[in-house]
Order: C-alpha cells, then structure tokens, then sequence
C-alpha cells in the first residue's frame, strides 16, 4: 500500500529525530554540514527514502529535491542556525541567562523550521514501487552523492575523514534496515 504525502511527512520526521539520536549521528551529520554545507535534512531524508522505502534517490532526484527546499533552507533555516550560533558567544550583551533562554526559543523555531523544510523535501520523495532491501553499500552510495553535491557547490573536495561521517549514518540506518 502506498503512503500518502503527510504519512510520509510524518514517517520520514519521525525517522530523521531517531536516527539524529543515535550515538555519533550528531556529529557526523554536522561535521558535513560544517565542513561542506550539507543539509542535514536532505540526508536524513535520503536515508530514510532508502531505508524505509526501499528507493535510492538518483542523483537528479537529490538535485530536485535540494533545489526545491533552497530557498527555505537558505533564508529561513540557516539564519536561525546563525542567530542561534552566534547567541553562544556574542553579542556583546550575550551570553547572559536571559540570551540563554533567548537562544533557546530561537533553536526550537530553528527546529520547526526544519520539520517545515522536511515537509518540502517529503513533498518530493519520489512515490515509484520499492525494490529489495538498501544494502549499506547502497546507502552509502547516495549519502555520497548527496554530499558530493554540496561539496562541488561549494567548490571544494570532501575530505577524506568526512567518508567516516557517512559510515556513522550508514551504520545507524542499517539498524533499522
């Protein structure tokens, strides 16, 4: 039976807080992101496109997907993510308990604001029949691809100790595989 656009909303949220929980999968997913601009939602949402629904993004598909939540992402997520960034440190007012409490507020915006862009990226998911079971090598593969995006975008080349943070993703995935 085939889902319908918000159980897959619902499904694929609920999968990426789970997978994020994970030993590791924190840093992992924001040593890509730091490091190469990854977005983290399109991952996780690739990996449970894998994983869940047994269908390998293609690298187009990462492509339509990632063009259709840039402008969300770009304006809305990765200023929260600013804001909230440089409320740890500064500004000169900050940090005090009352920016604390600040910061707070603008990191859980920060994270609706991310269920919202997991909503577009939902929107996307291609809806074609599933095939067997994702072998990690499989999702190894598209989690590449997704980084691998990111990084021409940014014109620079993955370091090799960032393929580490791909496996810790591959390796909490599979759990649930």
């Amino acid at each position: 039976m085939r889902q319908s656009r918000p159980e897959l909303e619902a499904e694929s949220w609920a999968f990426a807080l789970a997978i994020y929980a994970r030993p590791g999968v924190a840093e992992a997913c924001l040593a890509l992101q730091y490091e190469l601009g990854v977005d983290v939602m399109l991952l996780l949402i690739a990996t449970f496109a894998a994983v869940k629904n047994r269908i390998l993004l293609t690298p187009d598909e990462i492509a339509a997907m990632d063009e259709a939540c840039r402008p969300w992402r770009d304006q809305i997520v990765r200023r929260l993510r600013a804001i909230r960034t440089e409320l740890k440190t500064g500004p000169r007012s900050a940090p005090n308990k009352t920016a604390e409490q600040f910061r707070s507020k603008v990191k859980a915006l920060e994270l609706e604001a991310e269920k919202l862009e997991n909503k577009l990226l939902a929107e996307c998911l291609p809806l074609r029949p599933g095939q067997a079971k994702a072998r990690p090598e499989q999702l190894r593969a598209v989690l590449n691809d997704v980084v691998m995006r990111f990084a021409d975008q940014r014109g620079t080349k993955a370091r090799a100790g960032l393929s580490s943070s791909i496996d810790v993703i591959v390796g909490a995935a599979m759990q649930d595989a």
